[in-house]
């Protein structure tokens, strides 16, 4: 049963509307909503192999893994600031110290420039002699493709695998062919399906929308480290997910595909205000601590 709690921030989501912004306004009005970390948080910024980030480990934890933190927001928008929260929810229920990155944004920085940043800041962490199986990359929507990308090119240059992966409805499939982008239109309330194209070609030129690197869900997916992948009924990428979980389950992937009802696109980044994103980050949670051993600090 839904809680309370959830059609507050239903309605709160859909009194705001992205759409009808330039994206100098988009960026600015999420940089206006990000909230912040838990008192206590440690955040200490970092140069990781020439992208900007920042170790965010929650008060009280004594990290047993490392977790690369990759933001959502259409490969547009978002930052440091914006992650900053969410990153340190993630650090405690995983008991980890948590990499966020800030990764380059289109349309300054298109297509494979994102890509390039994850798959730099990973091998930096390898370079500071963590163990790759302690490492989990962890990314919600754009990030959570993004987190799916890094993963086939760094398997396809021979890179040591990290120990899993966690995508909170990812978007893998610039083209926007799910099913779901039409019959989830009218339940949809944080997502514009017009907006996935023209975020899309913010990002990518239309030959490189079906490159695996820039949509995931068209990738060989064999070989991938184990996956937890967590989407909602009623969101327009749910099929982005469900595809993807179903090619990489017929590529021998150990994937755990975690369905939500009714729940908003991305609603983890409620915790602490919506009982469901607070159960949702302990599932998390426990899967970081069943795929990805502990490892002593380098």
């Amino acid at each position: 049963m839904a809680s309370d709690e959830l059609e507050f921030v239903r309605e709160l989501l859909g009194s705001m509307s992205l759409a009808t912004m330039t994206l100098p306004e988009q960026r600015a009005a999420i940089e206006a909503s990000a909230g912040s970390p838990p008192e206590g948080t440690s955040v200490v910024p970092v140069d990781a192999g020439g992208v900007a980030g920042e170790w965010i480990v929650a008060a009280g934890v004594s990290p047993r893994r490392t977790l690369v933190s990759l933001h959502g927001g259409a490969y547009s928008v978002g930052s440091l600031a914006t992650n900053r929260r969410f990153s340190a929810l993630l650090s405690a229920a995983a008991e980890a110290r948590v990499l966020s990155l800030g990764y380059r944004l289109a349309p300054e920085h298109p297509f494979p420039a994102a890509v390039d940043d994850a798959v730099a800041a990973y091998r930096w962490l390898l370079d500071q002699r963590i163990d790759p199986r302690s490492i989990g990359v962890c990314g919600n929507s754009a990030g959570g493709g993004l987190a799916l990308a890094a993963l086939l090119a760094l398997r396809d240059h021979g890179d040591p695998l990290p120990g899993g992966a966690v995508a909170l409805c990812p978007w893998t499939d610039l083209e926007g062919t799910g099913e779901s982008v039409i019959s989830c239109a009218d339940t949809e309330v944080m997502l514009d399906p017009a907006g996935l194209h023209t975020s899309a070609a913010l990002y990518a030129r239309p030959h490189e929308l079906r490159h695996p690197y820039a949509s995931p869900i068209h990738g060989m997916l064999h070989g991938l480290p184990p996956l937890l992948i967590q989407v909602s009924t009623s969101e327009i990428l749910r099929d982005d997910s469900t595809r993807f979980a179903a090619l990489a389950a017929a590529a021998e992937v150990d994937v755990t595909l975690d369905v939500w009802d009714d729940m908003p696109h991305v609603w983890h980044l409620f915790a602490g205000l919506l009982p469901e994103a607070d159960r949702a980050l302990a599932a998390i949670g426990q899967w970081c601590h069943e795929h990805l051993p502990s490892a002593p600090d380098p």
